[in-house]
């Protein structure tokens, strides 16, 4: 795992876009995408770098970690609305390549084994977006889900829909369920970028990069995986105990290692 740590938001999102701009221009051809309003410094980066220096998604499909269960696509709220939105309606990516859970399936549970199985035929992942919640959910795999769970129907914590009804008109019109890539799924992207900043956020990226590994912290799972870069600014890196190690570690990084 490689910490980086930045001063501020935008310095974020340029860190963050420099690995999916290097992994699309490598040949990556799958995404993964993420929502809220972490990743929102990344896409407008990546949007300006397809308009004013022509990085192209053309070649590329997406998929998104999670979807609301209820909410039709054409929902403001939807994430396959959000994500069409802030994102990939402002590149050259075909909208019909652009994936998401079916929230408002017959019957939800398969249409979730059915999702993980798209994901499955379809790739690894190549590069994987996430934020993380204050409580270190990262998707919406809330505190006490398998760390080697898959894509499945999962029910919101009070707290993450407290904090998500900023969106809506309510608290009461947030959903209750989701459909969320498991924490195994999410594991089998190659490579996964973690963005956090902001003071609120760093006491969950201390848990999730130094705590121990535990269902209680879902994003604490990033420990076992071969390939994470962890994207944070000042605020977000506050309780981190090795922070200035990481700062070391990125000063004096070999000249052919990306991240």
């Amino acid at each position: 795992m490689e910490v980086v740590i930045r001063q501020h938001e935008q310095q974020c999102g340029a860190t963050a876009a420099d690995i999916f701009a290097d992994a699309v221009t490598s040949g990556a051809t799958t995404l993964g995408l993420a929502t809220g309003s972490s990743p929102l410094s990344v896409y407008h980066e990546l949007i300006r770098r397809h308009r004013k220096e022509g990085l192209s998604f053309a070649g590329a499909q997406a998929f998104l970690l999670d979807e609301y269960v209820g909410l039709p696509p054409s929902h403001p709220q939807s994430y396959a609305h959000v994500i069409r939105a802030e994102f990939t309606n402002h590149i050259d990516i075909d909208s019909g390549r652009v994936h998401s859970p079916n929230g408002i399936a017959d019957d939800i549970f398969t249409a979730a084994d059915e999702y993980d199985a798209q994901i499955a035929a379809a790739g690894p992942v190549d590069v994987q977006l996430l934020g993380i919640g204050g409580n270190g959910h990262i998707g919406f795999n809330e505190p006490g889900s398998s760390l080697a769970s898959r894509t499945r129907v999962k029910t919101l914590t009070e707290q993450t829909r407290r904090d998500n009804a900023r969106f809506f008109a309510g608290i009461d019109e947030v959903p209750r369920h989701v459909i969320t890539q498991g924490l195994g799924t999410i594991c089998d992207a190659r490579h996964l970028v973690l963005i956090a900043t902001g003071g609120h956020k760093a006491e969950a990226i201390a848990a999730a990069v130094e705590g121990p590994l535990t269902a209680s912290c879902p994003a604490s799972v990033l420990q076992l995986h071969r390939h994470v870069t962890v994207v944070v600014d000042d605020a977000a890196a506050g309780q981190l105990k090795n922070a200035d190690f990481y700062r070391y570690a990125l000063k004096h990084k070999p000249p052919q290692q990306k991240y």
